[in-house]
């Protein structure tokens, strides 16, 4: 997999990036929020990431878009790249009937990301709040987040702190926490 070496901590060149990428660096800057970060090839899964993880020394978050068999209620969950989903815990938890992943209509349509870039950044697109925010609580033990900037070509190393104190706040939107177990392997 090819990783540039060249790290960066201002907004990249964007004359060959997507409006989404282009727009999460803007809303970046104009929230005084500063990311270190790389391009790579295409990494659409948790595995591929590892070696991103080694170059920005930071954990990929694992980024699951959900919703209900009626396609009525949509969920993002964070959580550590490394921990393994049972959607049982998570449903049970937030109280909502048996949740599956979420076709790639409607993230397109909510938070304009594609399968495999999926990102806590894309709920900037999601102007009508239709996705509510969980993030699992060993995610919070973390100071840096991993995640895609809309594209699954880059990938940033963000504060947590500034995630939760600055960008969600500023699209008003207020996580809910859960405590999804560990399983032994």
């Amino acid at each position: 997999m090819y990783i540039s070496s060249s790290l960066f901590t201002e907004t990249p060149d964007c004359s060959a990036r997507t409006p989404s990428e282009t727009a999460v660096y803007d809303l970046l800057n104009r929230l005084h929020i500063p990311f270190v970060g790389c391009d790579h090839d295409h990494a659409d899964t948790i595995e591929m990431c590892h070696c991103i993880e080694k170059v920005l020394d930071v954990a990929i978050c694992k980024n699951l878009f959900l919703c209900n068999t009626q396609h009525t209620n949509f969920h993002l969950l964070l959580m550590p790249g490394d921990k393994k989903f049972k959607t049982k815990d998570f449903s049970k938890q937030i109280g909502s009937s048996r949740l599956s992943f979420a076709d790639a209509q409607h993230m397109e349509e909510f938070l304009g990301l594609t399968p495999g870039s999926v990102s806590v950044l894309g709920l900037m697109n999601d102007k009508e709040h239709r996705v509510k925010l969980s993030i699992d609580r060993d995610l919070l033990q973390d100071a840096y987040i991993g995640c895609h900037p809309c594209m699954n070509t880059s990938t940033l190393k963000i504060k947590l702190s500034d995630i939760l104190n600055v960008f969600l706040p500023h699209l008003d939107i207020v996580p809910t926490v859960v405590e999804l177990p560990v399983y032994e392997e």
